[in-house]
């Protein structure tokens, strides 16, 4: 079993900022990219970012120069600093990690957290 928690999510102004976490634990070998996704509400779930293990960065063009992932290979985090927020950032954003899960078995499967709402206000 692997486990994404993610954490920081809220209510802020448009203009402001928010800090989203996510830890992956459980029965993991090793991870691969790292991401976060979001889904507005009737919407399909996006990209918003997404990181490789070596540090590689992917950004929706939605939110380049605003938005900065980052992880942390020991601790088995991602981080999403999330700056200048609009109204139209409004979702729920999820972690997004591949997963290899034991040593002998080659292959990466996704894993997904619960969501963490993030609401702008105009």
């Amino acid at each position: 079993q692997v486990h994404l928690v993610e954490s920081g999510g809220g209510l802020v102004q448009a203009g402001g900022s928010l800090r989203l976490s996510c830890t992956a634990s459980g029965s993991i070998f090793s991870i691969n990219d790292m991401g976060w996704y979001r889904q507005a509400p009737g919407k399909q779930r996006d990209l918003v970012a997404t990181i490789t293990d070596g540090g590689t960065t992917n950004y929706a063009d939605s939110v380049k120069g605003r938005f900065t992932i980052s992880r942390n290979n020991a601790k088995k985090t991602v981080t999403l600093q999330m700056n200048n927020l609009k109204p139209e950032d409004t979702a729920v954003y999820y972690c997004n990690a591949a997963v290899r899960t034991t040593a002998v078995i080659y292959g990466y499967s996704p894993f997904w957290g619960q969501g963490t709402q993030v609401t702008v206000s105009s």
